[in-house]
């Protein structure tokens, strides 16, 4: 068997907990401990635990039962080697911390090139996200057709294929999907749609600090949701451990 090497944290936690599965006794039917447990003892951050635990699940090693816990369903005979690992698909919340990143600096700089004709546009895609939302559609079409329009607003050709590119690898990686397999409220996109309408209007103000400051709290806002709505252990969960990349310089409290 050929080791595997992790690239990412939750990888290397992912084979810990592998290893924890044929050393520490456990049988098919176990109960794992809670995520809070695992994020303490290893001290790591739970949004890395939420993601080494789909990470087994889709190896069929772990059965996801919400409200209820994490239970094991296979044990492994090779912990450590290649064709244990379905995929070497990034985090759900690694890639959105990562659009954290790149889309608040997207919508400074969009907000010192928009156009009229811009403006136009984020407003038709508001619209139809507020439309999908009320009609109970599950598609998302115009919370991704919003963000596009920021993007194209910067006139620069790179930074949309860059958007465009982030946004289909969600749409491809299966971690992403099966954590949303796990929520089933979709009240949530109002919130997503007020946020949207606070960045809509620093972009009208051509204010390049607010919108910056405005969609970096959106992103913040979807992944503390994803966590909370995701949630295994406690539908109360109140984002313990959850570790943002602080960028002081955006003056937003955390």
């Amino acid at each position: 068997m050929i080791p595997f090497e992790p690239k990412r944290p939750y990888q290397e936690l992912g084979l810990v907990l592998r290893q924890e599965l044929i050393e520490n006794s456990y049988k098919v039917g176990d109960r794992l401990p809670p995520e809070r447990d695992i994020a303490e003892r290893l001290n790591v951050s739970r949004t890395v635990v939420r993601e080494a635990l789909i990470m087994l699940e889709l190896e069929n090693l772990v059965e996801v039962k919400k409200g209820s816990g994490v239970y094991i369903i296979n044990i492994p005979n090779q912990p450590n080697s290649r064709e244990n690992v379905i995929s070497d698909d990034v985090g759900p919340f690694e890639m959105l911390q990562a659009r954290q990143l790149l889309e608040s600096n997207i919508a400074e700089f969009a907000a010192t090139q928009v156009t009229p004709g811009d403006i136009v546009k984020m407003r038709a895609a508001l619209t139809l996200e507020r439309n999908e939302f009320v009609n109970g559609t599950k598609e998302c079409t115009g919370d991704e057709l919003f963000h596009l329009c920021i993007a194209e607003a910067t006139q620069n050709s790179v930074l949309v294929d860059m958007l465009k590119q982030s946004w289909a690898r969600r749409e491809q990686s299966p971690m992403w999907q099966k954590l949303h397999a796990r929520i089933i409220d979709l009240d949530y996109r109002e919130e997503w749609l007020e946020d949207h309408s606070r960045i809509l209007a620093a972009m009208q103000r051509k204010d390049s600090v607010e919108a910056k400051n405005a969609m970096w709290q959106h992103l913040e806002n979807v992944k503390l949701r994803l966590l909370s709505l995701s949630d295994i252990d406690d539908p109360n969960f109140d984002g313990y451990l959850f570790n943002s990349n602080p960028v002081v310089s955006l003056g937003i409290d955390n």
